[in-house]
């Protein structure tokens, strides 16, 4: 089962810095590394996590996560088409799969992911997105197909989180509403709180 506050960073740096705040599900997404470099971000991002008790799930690099004996894998649509889901299958390799409409959700239900990703939920403040935002009423008809864990994801501020969570969301995933904040911690402190 998926805890209910779920962060995505960029850095390994972040998930020691909000350890302390309780922080037990993220997502680590790096998109301006390669090489070795990246490989030494995630290494970095799972050993961390791994010795705080927090699930790591790392963002489309299927191999990396095959080859650092990763739990958790994330895969956006486009990053169905190249990942090998028989080899992550076998490494005990966890996935779950972003959807925006119902013909993505459709698809995304015959791999049998552990869990599905529901967004825009809101208007994203974080990056560009191609889709109409979903809103609660959304959450509720994904809820109606998905018998796997629904995340809620894009523009979710913490003063939604009753709502969304009473939708049928079982994890609400937050990018800016924490790291953007003047107070990290205390935001991070505060979801956790508002969601158990």
């Amino acid at each position: 089962m998926l805890h209910p506050f779920y962060l995505i960073v960029d850095d390994p740096q972040w998930i020691s810095r909000l350890a302390p705040a309780g922080l037990k599900l993220v997502q680590l997404r790096i998109k301006n590394k390669s090489g070795d470099a990246l490989m030494q971000s995630l290494r970095q991002g799972l050993t961390v996590a791994r010795n705080e008790g927090i699930t790591l799930v790392i963002n489309d690099h299927w191999q990396l996560a095959i080859d650092l004996k990763a739990e958790w894998l994330h895969l956006g649509q486009e990053d169905l088409e190249d990942a090998d889901l028989k080899a992550l299958r076998r490494a005990g390799v966890r996935i779950g799969i972003s959807t925006h409409t119902l013909d993505e959700l459709d698809r995304a239900l015959s791999f049998e992911p552990d869990y599905i990703a529901i967004g825009p939920v809101f208007p994203a403040r974080g990056k560009q997105v191609d889709y109409p935002s979903l809103g609660a009423s959304g959450i509720a008809k994904w809820r109606q197909k998905v018998t796997c864990p629904l995340v809620a994801i894009g523009g979710i501020r913490l003063e939604q989180a009753t709502e969304l969570r009473a939708a049928g969301a079982d994890s609400l995933c937050v990018i800016t509403d924490v790291l953007a904040d003047v107070d990290p911690e205390a935001r991070c402190r505060a979801w956790i709180n508002a969601t158990l």
